[in-house]
């Protein structure tokens, strides 16, 4: 491991190879791999290699198990038959895995049914000894991921350009690919595998076609052969009007048979190319792609379509429900509107990729009345882990408490306990196929990620598609360990400041359920006042925050546009009455008086002002403790977060200024005490354009 490495966070959360200061007694003295077809070759190296960066040594292979092995083996061994129950090895499935003590041995054992469970079991016995302390006793583990389909999302481009991406250029060299291959490719596989991601959609929703053409294949495949090791599957997205830009097809009619066809020969292509393809992304109908909707088909048509095509080879169609149209009111019911009816017509090897939220990524939402809703189609929740509202890769956000947040919301589905995490994993509705997605926040950037902490919104995701029930203070802690420093008190500083940074992001930018007060075209900094003409009202702030001289929120109660009714009871009736409504979501769905009086006592407004206060000071806090954190941060590392946060702060003062002074035009009403007076005018705000967001 290269210094430089470690310092411009090239390596990832591999960056540190420390053990955990309890785990120095735990040295294995040998490596045994029950392997006879070369199988486990990967795993083997990867847990050989690790166990000599962390103990610092070399440890030997060796053939026979002994006391102060690590034993490698897939579970049809007879040896490991006689130390775990069978029912217990079936049970594992094609991903999870076992590490257990075996006190006859004097050994620990790493088992799973195939080679890419074996090491996934390997990478989390490293991370075991870099983050937690752990024993013989506590070595008796069985992990068993909650969702099947794991993945990656790119909104990448044939290009090289990323949209919503803040870290560089595509990490996918068309240009040069078939024949030039990337040795990123192999340690985007590695670090996915490590926290137990198994897929990747290459391209962005707003798909190219020519991304299936022959020529674009060969390169896909190239991609492929490079992840297959690491068990990452590859997938793409695709437009649904390929058979008429590349087939030469009057049109791309899903119930015609010559589309029928057409979709069926380049499916056929594709698993020729690549026998291992995951299946299909689909926008369609949504902000201007084509889709079955422009000839007079439904949603279900269009998916069932491709589905076919694909269900011979094991493949699947995930359908995304972000659609919205200029008809009716409120944005925010419309998926709703067009999936419900059609929940029982979809083939079983479609999902419907939802959004959590029920309008687009906002710093915070209610969960989707999606969830829980279709009950006779899988949906898979759909997570941003760019932050293409959260700041993008300049504020430190961490992600994962937004992440806990939604998957254990409580829908009601099936009565109280019917969490996001359980109608969509399996444990409530039993569809063939579970799967859940993030955006991906990838570039070519050093860090990878644009800002170092974002690393940590890639590594939460994937340990939470794992397990949706794993505490995520505890991934925090992981991720800190094993990327920026093991000094417990500065573990623990960082990750409060992680903690506490989402909630934080939200108070100074979208406080008590506000959403969407950012530029139209860029998604970044505040305009509550942006009118656009021409532009379609449900693209505007001014849409969403109905600021006036009464109050500010939207009505979505039963007296508004009803929104309240699409959710099971007793969310409906809570969110409904503006007195049982939770206040972080008061304004998403009630138009409130500015003279209304809160819980603490406080008026709506004088605490729409202090929350965008909150938001500010806790900036504030975290720039002090990242202060005291330069004696025990690589200096690289800390100079540039803290160029960062010093970014962030200016901009939380910008978003509260903005926000609470375009505000008062309406409320008419000084500034409550604690609230900083504001540092800009309104009328310099107005003229800041995002182009000119760091000018000082």
């Amino acid at each position: 491991m290269s210094l430089q490495a470690q310092i411009d966070g090239s390596n990832l959360w591999f960056a540190q190879s420390q053990l955990h200061s309890h785990n120095h007694s735990l040295q294995p003295k040998s490596l045994v791999v029950t392997d006879m077809d070369g199988k486990l070759t990967l795993a083997s190296n990867e847990l050989l290699n690790g166990l000599n960066q962390l103990f610092q040594t070399s440890i030997k292979q060796k053939s026979r198990v002994s006391k102060g092995s690590v034993w490698l083996s897939l579970t049809n061994n007879s040896e490991v038959i006689q130390f775990i129950d069978p029912q217990e090895l079936k049970a594992l499935g094609e991903d999870g895995f076992i590490i257990k003590y075996i006190d006859e041995k004097k050994s620990v054992l790493i088992t799973g049914n195939n080679q890419k469970a074996v090491l996934y079991g390997v990478f989390h016995y490293l991370r075991l000894l870099q983050t937690v302390a752990i024993d013989k006793d506590s070595l008796n583990i069985t992990e068993i991921p909650k969702y099947k389909v794991r993945i990656l999302n790119h909104w990448d481009n044939l290009d090289g350009s990323v949209e919503r991406g803040y870290a560089g250029r595509s990490i996918w060299k068309w240009d040069e690919l078939p024949t030039k291959v990337s040795p990123r490719y192999k340690k985007y596989a590695r670090a996915n595998a490590s926290i137990g991601i198994n897929g990747t959609v290459l391209n962005n929703v707003n798909a190219n076609p020519h991304i299936l053409t022959t020529e674009y294949l060969k390169k896909v495949m190239v991609i492929a052969s490079e992840l297959r090791p690491y068990g990452i599957q590859v997938y793409l997205s695709v437009n649904f009007a390929s058979p008429a830009v590349l087939g030469g097809l009057d049109d791309a009619n899903p119930k015609k048979e010559e589309v029928k066809d057409w979709w069926k020969n380049k499916v056929k292509e594709i698993y020729e190319l690549i026998p291992d393809f995951g299946g299909f992304l689909v926008k369609a109908n949504s902000e201007g792609q084509p889709g079955p909707m422009d000839y007079g088909c439904t949603h279900a048509d269009g998916a069932n379509m491709l589905a076919d095509a694909l269900k011979p080879y094991g493949g699947i169609v995930m359908w995304r429900a972000f659609v919205y149209n200029p008809k009716g009111w409120d944005r925010a019911k419309q998926a709703y509107e067009e999936f419900l009816p059609l929940d029982e017509q979809f083939r079983d090897n479609v999902m419907i990729q939802v959004k959590n939220g029920p309008v687009d990524f906002q710093p915070r939402e209610p969960l989707s009345p999606m969830f829980g809703a279709m009950k006779e189609t899988q949906v898979m929740p759909e997570l941003q882990i760019t932050q293409e509202y959260l700041g993008f890769s300049d504020h430190l956000v961490y992600l994962g408490t937004l992440y806990q947040e939604f998957l254990q919301s409580d829908t009601y589905a099936k009565g109280k306990g019917s969490t996001v995490a359980k109608v969509t994993d399996g444990s409530i509705y039993n569809h063939p196929v579970s799967g859940i997605a993030g955006v991906a926040n990838i570039g070519e950037d050093n860090n990878w990620c644009g800002h170092h902490f974002a690393q940590a919104n890639w590594y939460v995701f994937g340990r939470l598609a794992w397990n949706p029930d794993a505490d995520v203070k505890t991934i925090a802690e992981e991720w800190v360990r094993q990327t920026l420093t093991q000094k417990d008190k500065v573990v623990s500083s960082i990750v409060e400041v992680m903690m506490n940074s989402r909630e934080a992001t939200v108070n100074y930018m979208t406080p008590l359920g506000l959403h969407h007060l950012m530029g139209w075209d860029h998604h970044y900094g505040p305009e509550p006042w942006c009118v656009v003409e021409g532009a379609r009202p449900d693209w505007l702030p001014t849409y969403y925050h109905k600021a006036d001289s009464i109050g500010i929120g939207f009505d979505r109660s039963s007296t508004g546009s009803n929104a309240v009714k699409q959710y099971f009871e007793p969310l409906r009736s809570e969110f409904d009455n503006i007195a049982t409504c939770p206040e972080e979501y008061l304004l998403w769905f009630h138009h409130v008086p500015w003279n209304h009086k809160m819980e603490n006592g406080q008026t709506l407004w004088n605490q729409l002002c202090l929350k965008y206060q909150e938001g500010v000071d806790e900036v504030k806090k975290s720039q002090e403790v990242w202060s005291k954190m330069k004696t025990y941060i690589d200096e690289q590392q800390f100079k540039e977060v803290q160029e960062k946060i010093a970014i962030q702060l200016k901009e939380a003062i910008w978003w509260k200024d903005a926000c609470i002074l375009y505000f008062q035009t309406f409320s008419k009403q000084p500034f409550p005490e604690g609230v900083e007076e504001p540092v800009h005018k309104l009328e310099e705000l107005k003229k800041l354009k995002f182009d000119l967001k760091h000018h000082n």
